[in-house]
């Protein structure tokens, strides 16, 4: 089952954006830096960046296990396939 995942941006700097994201009743607070997204999703919208990085943490824990609030740098430390999985779903 797909389950539904609202991205918000709150704020954004020269170095970082700062999303609000909404899951099934559960609410994540994530910061993507300028580095991140340079690297990761060149030409890809940040929400869609952070919406499909959702969707991986999803394919591999339940919504309670995801930490309410981080930074998307930290995801590769749980699930070192991240960077190279996140890159091909983002260029299709």
């Amino acid at each position: 089952m797909t389950q539904r995942i609202d991205v918000e941006q709150l704020d954004e700097n020269d170095d970082r954006e700062r999303f609000r994201v909404h899951l099934n009743g559960n609410v994540y607070e994530v910061t993507v830096s300028a580095t991140d997204k340079r690297e990761l999703a060149p030409g890809a919208q940040t929400a869609a960046l952070v919406r499909e990085s959702f969707a991986f943490l999803l394919e591999r824990e339940p919504p309670g296990s995801i930490l309410p609030r981080f930074d998307l740098s930290v995801i590769p430390r749980y699930f070192p396939g991240y960077r190279a999985e996140i890159k091909r779903r983002l260029r299709q």
